[in-house]
């Protein structure tokens, strides 16, 4: 069909042209998302083979995990039940308080004159 503008030849397109654009800004968003979030969260060293970087996850918690990436080989290290142990000279002892702070008292040490 033609008119005298040319206005309907341009509209009878194809249809699914429409559904090519959708991809694309799809696509586009997900790129920039995906950038916002390596940005948000401080995670472009993770990304940069030349930096080494410890990432501690779930501190504290029984399923703990230490992740180590030194330059471009990565560790992950779980937390077990298991302790560990070697040689050393005893350096001192620590107090945990019912507040939860932690006081280490080193031995042989004077205490300060009162």
């Amino acid at each position: 069909m033609r008119d005298r503008t040319g206005v309907l030849d341009e509209i009878d397109g194809d249809p699914m042209e429409g559904v090519a654009n959708l991809f694309d800004v799809a696509m586009v968003f997900a790129v920039a998302l995906l950038l916002a979030l390596v940005t948000a969260y401080n995670i472009s060293e993770l990304l940069d083979p030349t930096s080494s970087v410890t990432v501690v996850k779930n501190p504290g918690e029984p399923d703990m995990q230490i992740i180590i990436k030194n330059m471009s080989s990565i560790q992950i290290l779980n937390m077990t039940e298991q302790l560990g142990g070697g040689q050393g000279i005893r350096i001192g002892t620590a107090y945990r308080l019912k507040s939860g702070q932690v006081i280490y008292v080193p031995e042989n040490e004077t205490p300060p004159a009162a």
